[in-house]
Protein backbone atom coordinates (compact mmCIF):
# COMPACT_ATOMS: atom_id res chain seq x y z
CA UNK A 1 0.00 0.00 0.00
CA UNK A 2 0.61 3.29 -0.66
CA UNK A 3 -0.52 7.06 0.59
CA UNK A 4 -0.93 10.43 -0.69
CA UNK A 5 0.40 11.78 1.57
CA UNK A 6 4.76 11.69 1.80
CA UNK A 7 6.04 9.29 4.04
CA UNK A 8 9.85 8.67 4.37
CA UNK A 9 11.05 5.44 2.81
CA UNK A 10 12.68 4.78 6.76
CA UNK A 11 9.60 5.90 8.58
CA UNK A 12 8.31 3.65 11.67
CA UNK A 13 4.34 5.16 11.16
CA UNK A 14 3.55 4.03 7.82
CA UNK A 15 0.60 2.77 5.84
CA UNK A 16 0.78 -0.48 7.80
CA UNK A 17 1.02 1.51 11.39
CA UNK A 18 -1.33 4.02 12.42
CA UNK A 19 -1.05 3.80 15.95
CA UNK A 20 -2.79 5.94 18.77
CA UNK A 21 -2.05 8.64 21.23
CA UNK A 22 -2.50 11.91 22.52
CA UNK A 23 -1.42 15.69 21.28
CA UNK A 24 -1.18 19.10 22.62
CA UNK A 25 -0.69 21.80 20.36
CA UNK A 26 0.12 25.21 22.11
CA UNK A 27 -2.23 26.21 24.85
CA UNK A 28 -4.97 24.11 23.31
CA UNK A 29 -6.96 20.81 25.15
CA UNK A 30 -5.19 17.62 24.50
CA UNK A 31 -6.33 15.32 21.12
CA UNK A 32 -5.88 12.02 20.12
CA UNK A 33 -4.19 11.15 17.22
CA UNK A 34 -2.57 8.89 15.01
CA UNK A 35 0.70 9.42 12.84
CA UNK A 36 1.48 8.56 9.16
CA UNK A 37 5.36 9.88 8.42
CA UNK A 38 5.91 13.17 9.91
CA UNK A 39 2.02 13.97 9.87
CA UNK A 40 0.02 14.52 12.97
CA UNK A 41 -3.58 13.07 12.22
CA UNK A 42 -6.46 14.90 14.67
CA UNK A 43 -8.91 11.64 15.06
CA UNK A 44 -11.47 14.75 16.88
CA UNK A 45 -11.24 16.95 13.91
CA UNK A 46 -11.70 13.59 11.32
CA UNK A 47 -14.65 12.48 13.56
CA UNK A 48 -16.33 16.12 13.58
CA UNK A 49 -16.16 16.03 9.99
CA UNK A 50 -17.74 12.99 9.71
CA UNK A 51 -15.16 10.35 8.28
CA UNK A 52 -16.31 7.92 11.58
CA UNK A 53 -20.26 9.22 11.17
CA UNK A 54 -21.17 5.54 10.91
CA UNK A 55 -19.13 4.24 14.09
CA UNK A 56 -21.02 7.05 16.23
CA UNK A 57 -18.39 7.83 18.35
CA UNK A 58 -18.65 10.79 21.04
CA UNK A 59 -16.66 14.39 20.43
CA UNK A 60 -15.98 13.65 24.30
CA UNK A 61 -13.61 10.64 23.25
CA UNK A 62 -11.61 12.21 20.90
CA UNK A 63 -10.65 15.55 22.70
CA UNK A 64 -9.72 13.75 25.72
CA UNK A 65 -6.38 13.82 27.98
CA UNK A 66 -5.94 9.81 27.60
CA UNK A 67 -7.03 7.02 25.00
CA UNK A 68 -8.49 5.13 27.92
CA UNK A 69 -12.38 6.25 27.02
CA UNK A 70 -10.98 5.25 22.94
CA UNK A 71 -10.04 1.78 23.83
CA UNK A 72 -12.82 0.94 26.12
CA UNK A 73 -15.41 0.98 22.92
CA UNK A 74 -13.75 -2.44 21.99
CA UNK A 75 -12.01 -3.68 18.97
CA UNK A 76 -15.05 -3.67 16.92
CA UNK A 77 -14.85 0.02 16.97
CA UNK A 78 -10.92 0.98 17.39
CA UNK A 79 -10.03 -1.40 14.47
CA UNK A 80 -12.69 0.40 12.53
CA UNK A 81 -11.27 3.83 12.79
CA UNK A 82 -7.66 1.97 11.92
CA UNK A 83 -9.24 1.04 8.77
CA UNK A 84 -10.65 3.95 7.31
CA UNK A 85 -7.10 5.58 8.24
CA UNK A 86 -5.77 3.42 6.45
CA UNK A 87 -8.46 3.94 3.37
CA UNK A 88 -8.54 7.57 3.59
CA UNK A 89 -5.12 7.83 3.26
CA UNK A 90 -4.17 5.51 0.48
CA UNK A 91 -7.09 6.62 -1.76
CA UNK A 92 -6.10 9.38 -3.76
CA UNK A 93 -9.57 10.06 -4.54
CA UNK A 94 -10.93 10.44 -0.54
CA UNK A 95 -12.44 13.40 0.71
CA UNK A 96 -9.61 14.32 2.71
CA UNK A 97 -7.13 14.21 -0.33
CA UNK A 98 -8.72 16.40 -2.95
CA UNK A 99 -10.14 18.91 -0.14
CA UNK A 100 -7.13 21.17 1.26
CA UNK A 101 -9.42 23.22 3.81
CA UNK A 102 -9.91 19.39 5.66
CA UNK A 103 -6.44 18.57 5.50
CA UNK A 104 -5.66 22.00 7.10
CA UNK A 105 -8.13 21.19 10.05
CA UNK A 106 -6.69 17.30 10.36
CA UNK A 107 -3.28 17.27 9.53
CA UNK A 108 -0.71 18.89 11.52
CA UNK A 109 3.00 18.45 11.82
CA UNK A 110 4.98 16.69 14.21
CA UNK A 111 7.38 19.27 15.13
CA UNK A 112 4.52 21.33 16.30
CA UNK A 113 2.63 19.61 18.75
CA UNK A 114 3.53 18.04 22.11
CA UNK A 115 3.11 14.45 22.70
CA UNK A 116 1.36 13.33 26.22
CA UNK A 117 1.62 9.77 27.91
CA UNK A 118 -0.73 8.25 25.93
CA UNK A 119 -3.03 6.18 28.63
CA UNK A 120 -4.14 6.56 32.13
CA UNK A 121 -1.98 3.43 33.84
CA UNK A 122 -3.97 2.52 36.81
CA UNK A 123 -1.81 -0.99 37.26
CA UNK A 124 1.84 -1.85 36.09
CA UNK A 125 3.28 -5.36 36.08
CA UNK A 126 6.77 -5.90 35.53
CA UNK A 127 7.91 -9.56 34.06
CA UNK A 128 10.86 -11.16 33.98
CA UNK A 129 10.68 -13.13 30.49
CA UNK A 130 13.75 -13.10 28.79
CA UNK A 131 15.83 -16.51 29.68
CA UNK A 132 19.02 -15.26 28.31
CA UNK A 133 18.24 -11.94 30.27
CA UNK A 134 17.88 -14.30 33.78
CA UNK A 135 20.52 -16.30 32.53
CA UNK A 136 23.27 -13.92 32.42
CA UNK A 137 21.65 -11.78 35.87
CA UNK A 138 21.74 -15.31 37.62
CA UNK A 139 25.32 -16.07 36.45
CA UNK A 140 26.59 -12.73 37.64
CA UNK A 141 24.89 -13.24 40.92
CA UNK A 142 24.73 -16.95 42.13
CA UNK A 143 26.55 -20.02 40.37
CA UNK A 144 26.88 -19.75 36.49
CA UNK A 145 25.18 -23.43 36.72
CA UNK A 146 22.44 -23.03 38.58
CA UNK A 147 21.88 -19.44 36.72
CA UNK A 148 18.09 -20.07 36.71
CA UNK A 149 16.16 -20.22 39.23
CA UNK A 150 13.72 -23.55 40.03
CA UNK A 151 10.56 -21.59 38.81
CA UNK A 152 11.66 -19.88 36.08
CA UNK A 153 10.77 -22.78 33.40
CA UNK A 154 7.46 -22.86 35.03
CA UNK A 155 5.59 -19.60 35.40
CA UNK A 156 6.43 -16.17 34.14
CA UNK A 157 7.69 -14.82 36.66
CA UNK A 158 6.49 -11.16 37.59
CA UNK A 159 5.92 -8.24 40.05
CA UNK A 160 3.53 -5.03 40.70
CA UNK A 161 5.41 -1.87 40.11
CA UNK A 162 4.81 1.58 40.43
CA UNK A 163 2.21 2.82 37.96
CA UNK A 164 2.51 6.38 38.45
CA UNK A 165 5.87 7.68 37.77
CA UNK A 166 5.41 6.29 34.05
CA UNK A 167 6.86 9.04 31.74
CA UNK A 168 6.07 9.51 28.54
CA UNK A 169 9.32 9.90 26.07
CA UNK A 170 11.04 13.38 26.10
CA UNK A 171 10.54 13.35 30.02
CA UNK A 172 13.80 13.86 31.91
CA UNK A 173 14.38 12.79 35.80
CA UNK A 174 16.80 13.33 38.58
CA UNK A 175 19.49 10.85 39.35
CA UNK A 176 17.60 8.35 42.45
CA UNK A 177 18.40 8.34 46.14
CA UNK A 178 18.70 5.55 48.36
CA UNK A 179 20.52 2.62 50.27
CA UNK A 180 23.56 0.91 49.16
CA UNK A 181 25.41 -1.33 50.71
CA UNK A 182 28.91 -2.53 49.75
CA UNK A 183 30.43 -5.76 50.08
CA UNK A 184 32.90 -4.80 52.56
CA UNK A 185 31.27 -2.20 54.68
CA UNK A 186 29.45 -3.26 58.11
CA UNK A 187 26.69 -0.99 57.64
CA UNK A 188 24.34 0.55 53.94
CA UNK A 189 24.99 4.42 53.42
CA UNK A 190 22.42 7.17 52.14
CA UNK A 191 22.91 9.16 48.47
CA UNK A 192 22.42 9.06 45.05
CA UNK A 193 22.85 5.94 42.92
CA UNK A 194 26.22 4.78 41.59
CA UNK A 195 24.56 2.26 39.36
CA UNK A 196 22.26 3.70 37.38
CA UNK A 197 21.13 1.20 34.45
CA UNK A 198 18.27 1.03 31.94
CA UNK A 199 16.38 -2.12 30.60
CA UNK A 200 15.52 -2.64 27.28
CA UNK A 201 11.78 -3.56 27.34
CA UNK A 202 8.28 -3.55 25.67
CA UNK A 203 4.91 -3.24 27.34
CA UNK A 204 1.71 -4.06 26.29
CA UNK A 205 -1.88 -2.56 27.45
CA UNK A 206 -5.13 -4.03 27.67
CA UNK A 207 -8.24 -2.75 26.65
CA UNK A 208 -10.82 -5.05 28.14
CA UNK A 209 -11.62 -5.25 31.88
CA UNK A 210 -12.32 -8.60 33.72
CA UNK A 211 -14.35 -9.15 36.92
CA UNK A 212 -12.47 -9.95 39.77
CA UNK A 213 -12.26 -13.98 39.94
CA UNK A 214 -12.45 -13.99 36.19
CA UNK A 215 -9.30 -15.60 34.31
CA UNK A 216 -7.94 -14.91 30.80
CA UNK A 217 -7.01 -17.67 28.75
CA UNK A 218 -3.80 -17.82 26.18
CA UNK A 219 -6.08 -18.77 23.33
CA UNK A 220 -8.33 -15.63 24.50
CA UNK A 221 -5.41 -13.10 25.54
CA UNK A 222 -5.37 -11.09 22.26
CA UNK A 223 -8.93 -9.81 22.23
CA UNK A 224 -7.65 -8.29 25.64
CA UNK A 225 -4.35 -6.36 24.61
CA UNK A 226 -4.65 -3.53 22.45
CA UNK A 227 -1.21 -2.63 21.64
CA UNK A 228 2.40 -1.94 22.36
CA UNK A 229 5.17 0.49 23.61
CA UNK A 230 8.72 1.00 23.87
CA UNK A 231 9.27 0.47 27.69
CA UNK A 232 12.53 1.36 29.76
CA UNK A 233 12.30 0.37 32.80
CA UNK A 234 15.07 2.35 34.58
CA UNK A 235 16.54 0.73 37.82
CA UNK A 236 19.33 1.45 40.30
CA UNK A 237 21.33 -1.66 40.66
CA UNK A 238 23.48 -0.95 44.13
CA UNK A 239 19.89 0.12 45.43
CA UNK A 240 18.56 -2.90 44.41
CA UNK A 241 21.48 -5.25 45.38
CA UNK A 242 20.78 -4.19 48.64
CA UNK A 243 16.71 -3.81 48.94
CA UNK A 244 15.47 -6.74 46.90
CA UNK A 245 15.55 -9.76 49.64
CA UNK A 246 13.06 -10.62 50.54
CA UNK A 247 10.24 -8.97 48.40
CA UNK A 248 12.20 -7.99 45.66
CA UNK A 249 12.78 -4.60 43.75
CA UNK A 250 10.75 -1.60 45.64
CA UNK A 251 12.99 1.61 45.65
CA UNK A 252 15.40 0.84 42.73
CA UNK A 253 12.64 0.74 40.22
CA UNK A 254 9.80 3.12 41.25
CA UNK A 255 11.58 6.29 40.54
CA UNK A 256 11.04 6.46 36.46
CA UNK A 257 9.99 4.39 33.72
CA UNK A 258 9.82 5.69 30.14
CA UNK A 259 7.60 5.04 27.19
CA UNK A 260 7.08 5.83 23.64
CA UNK A 261 4.09 7.71 23.09
CA UNK A 262 2.51 5.90 20.36
CA UNK A 263 0.27 2.37 21.07
CA UNK A 264 1.13 0.29 17.99
CA UNK A 265 -1.98 -2.04 17.86
CA UNK A 266 -2.07 -5.51 17.99
CA UNK A 267 -3.29 -6.02 14.58
CA UNK A 268 -0.76 -4.06 13.18
CA UNK A 269 1.80 -6.45 14.40
CA UNK A 270 0.36 -9.46 13.29
CA UNK A 271 2.06 -9.61 10.04
CA UNK A 272 5.75 -9.75 12.23
CA UNK A 273 4.23 -13.02 14.02
CA UNK A 274 7.49 -15.63 14.95
CA UNK A 275 8.00 -19.18 16.55
CA UNK A 276 8.93 -18.77 20.10
CA UNK A 277 11.99 -20.59 21.74
CA UNK A 278 10.93 -23.91 22.49
CA UNK A 279 9.38 -24.44 26.24
CA UNK A 280 11.03 -27.06 28.12
CA UNK A 281 9.89 -28.66 30.16
CA UNK A 282 6.01 -28.32 28.63
CA UNK A 283 4.57 -25.83 30.45
CA UNK A 284 1.14 -26.77 32.67
CA UNK A 285 -2.13 -26.99 30.32
CA UNK A 286 -3.25 -23.35 31.20
CA UNK A 287 0.00 -22.02 29.58
CA UNK A 288 -0.11 -24.13 26.84
CA UNK A 289 -0.71 -22.41 23.27
CA UNK A 290 -1.06 -23.01 19.60
CA UNK A 291 0.47 -20.68 16.86
CA UNK A 292 3.35 -17.95 16.61
CA UNK A 293 3.06 -15.79 19.58
CA UNK A 294 6.29 -13.98 19.59
CA UNK A 295 7.33 -11.04 17.33
CA UNK A 296 10.00 -9.87 15.45
CA UNK A 297 10.67 -6.76 16.70
CA UNK A 298 13.87 -4.74 16.04
CA UNK A 299 15.35 -2.89 19.43
CA UNK A 300 18.18 -0.63 19.82
CA UNK A 301 19.26 1.58 22.50
CA UNK A 302 21.57 4.18 21.99
CA UNK A 303 23.57 6.91 24.97
CA UNK A 304 23.98 10.29 23.85
CA UNK A 305 26.37 12.34 26.19
CA UNK A 306 26.50 15.86 27.71
CA UNK A 307 28.85 16.82 24.66
CA UNK A 308 26.01 15.52 22.07
CA UNK A 309 28.42 12.56 21.11
CA UNK A 310 25.84 9.29 20.42
CA UNK A 311 26.56 5.59 20.16
CA UNK A 312 24.78 2.49 19.68
CA UNK A 313 24.96 0.11 22.34
CA UNK A 314 22.54 -2.47 21.71
CA UNK A 315 20.65 -4.52 19.29
CA UNK A 316 17.78 -6.73 20.60
CA UNK A 317 14.59 -8.33 19.31
CA UNK A 318 11.67 -8.62 21.28
CA UNK A 319 11.51 -12.02 19.17
CA UNK A 320 14.06 -13.54 22.14
CA UNK A 321 11.09 -13.40 24.78
CA UNK A 322 10.71 -17.23 26.33
CA UNK A 323 7.39 -16.30 27.80
CA UNK A 324 4.89 -14.58 25.28
CA UNK A 325 2.26 -12.11 26.21
CA UNK A 326 -0.32 -14.80 26.16
CA UNK A 327 1.08 -16.27 28.89
CA UNK A 328 2.12 -13.23 30.58
CA UNK A 329 -1.77 -12.52 30.81
CA UNK A 330 -2.98 -16.15 31.11
CA UNK A 331 -0.91 -16.48 34.41
CA UNK A 332 -1.60 -12.67 35.63
CA UNK A 333 -5.16 -13.80 35.98
CA UNK A 334 -5.34 -17.50 36.84
CA UNK A 335 -5.60 -16.72 40.43
CA UNK A 336 -8.83 -14.57 39.56
CA UNK A 337 -7.08 -11.41 39.29
CA UNK A 338 -8.79 -8.67 37.52
CA UNK A 339 -7.63 -6.21 34.94
CA UNK A 340 -8.89 -3.02 33.74
CA UNK A 341 -8.69 -0.75 30.65
CA UNK A 342 -5.15 0.72 30.28
CA UNK A 343 -2.78 -1.79 32.49
CA UNK A 344 0.46 -1.80 31.29
CA UNK A 345 2.49 -5.26 31.64
CA UNK A 346 6.39 -4.65 30.62
CA UNK A 347 8.08 -7.52 29.50
CA UNK A 348 11.52 -7.30 31.86
CA UNK A 349 14.92 -6.59 29.96
CA UNK A 350 15.24 -8.52 26.80
CA UNK A 351 18.31 -9.77 25.73
CA UNK A 352 19.50 -12.13 23.21
CA UNK A 353 22.51 -14.79 23.11
CA UNK A 354 24.67 -12.56 21.88
CA UNK A 355 26.49 -9.82 24.21
CA UNK A 356 25.72 -6.84 21.60
CA UNK A 357 22.19 -8.11 22.23
CA UNK A 358 22.17 -7.64 25.75
CA UNK A 359 19.45 -5.76 27.07
CA UNK A 360 20.85 -3.32 30.55
CA UNK A 361 24.66 -1.68 30.93
CA UNK A 362 24.39 -4.64 33.94
CA UNK A 363 25.07 -7.11 31.24
CA UNK A 364 26.71 -5.03 28.78
CA UNK A 365 29.62 -4.27 31.14
CA UNK A 366 29.20 -7.33 32.99
CA UNK A 367 28.81 -5.45 36.09
CA UNK A 368 31.12 -2.66 35.68
CA UNK A 369 33.83 -5.05 34.50
CA UNK A 370 33.69 -4.26 31.22
CA UNK A 371 33.44 -0.44 30.60
CA UNK A 372 32.30 0.72 27.23
CA UNK A 373 33.91 3.39 25.53
CA UNK A 374 32.58 6.51 24.22
CA UNK A 375 33.28 8.88 21.34
CA UNK A 376 34.33 11.39 23.08
CA UNK A 377 36.53 10.34 24.73
CA UNK A 378 34.77 9.04 27.97
CA UNK A 379 33.82 5.44 29.20
CA UNK A 380 30.42 4.22 31.01
CA UNK A 381 30.09 1.48 33.88
CA UNK A 382 26.44 2.77 34.16
CA UNK A 383 24.76 5.67 33.01
CA UNK A 384 26.19 9.36 33.82
CA UNK A 385 24.45 12.54 34.71
CA UNK A 386 23.21 14.38 31.60
CA UNK A 387 23.17 11.33 29.19
CA UNK A 388 20.23 10.64 27.35
CA UNK A 389 19.23 6.69 26.45
CA UNK A 390 17.08 6.15 23.36
CA UNK A 391 15.52 3.11 22.66
CA UNK A 392 13.94 2.37 19.14
CA UNK A 393 12.01 -0.25 17.69
CA UNK A 394 10.36 -1.52 14.56
CA UNK A 395 9.20 -4.43 12.43
CA UNK A 396 10.18 -5.32 8.98
CA UNK A 397 8.38 -8.02 6.69
CA UNK A 398 8.95 -7.39 3.24
CA UNK A 399 7.29 -4.06 2.18
CA UNK A 400 5.74 -3.64 5.26
CA UNK A 401 7.29 -1.62 8.44
CA UNK A 402 5.56 -0.51 11.56
CA UNK A 403 7.24 0.87 14.02
CA UNK A 404 6.90 3.08 17.30
CA UNK A 405 9.58 5.75 16.91
CA UNK A 406 11.69 6.24 20.23
CA UNK A 407 11.22 6.20 23.79
CA UNK A 408 13.54 8.98 25.22
CA UNK A 409 14.72 9.98 28.32
CA UNK A 410 17.54 12.76 29.98
CA UNK A 411 19.14 12.17 33.42
CA UNK A 412 19.67 15.13 35.67
CA UNK A 413 21.71 15.38 38.50
CA UNK A 414 19.78 14.23 42.42
CA UNK A 415 18.25 16.93 44.02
Amino acid sequence: MNSWLSVPPDSDFTIYNFPFGVYQMDQQKPRLASILGNHIIDLAAMNALGFFHDLHITEEVFENRYLNDFIALGKSVTNKVRQILIETFSNSDSGLAVNSEYRQLIIKSYDDVQMLMPVKVGNYTDFYSSIQHATNVGSMFRDPKNALMPNYRHIPIGYHGRASSITVSGASFHRPKGQTKAADAELPVFGPTKQLDFELEMAFITGKSTQLGDSVSTTDAEDYIFGMVLFNDWSARDIQTWEYVPLGPFLAKNFCSTISPWVVTIEALNPFRVKGEEQVPAVLPYLQFSGNKNIDINLTVEIETASGHVKQISQSNYKYMYWNMNQQLAHHTVNGCNIEVGDMYASGTISGNDETAYGSMLELTWRGSKPIQMPDGTERKFINDNDTVIMRGFAVNGDMRVGFGEARAKVLPAI
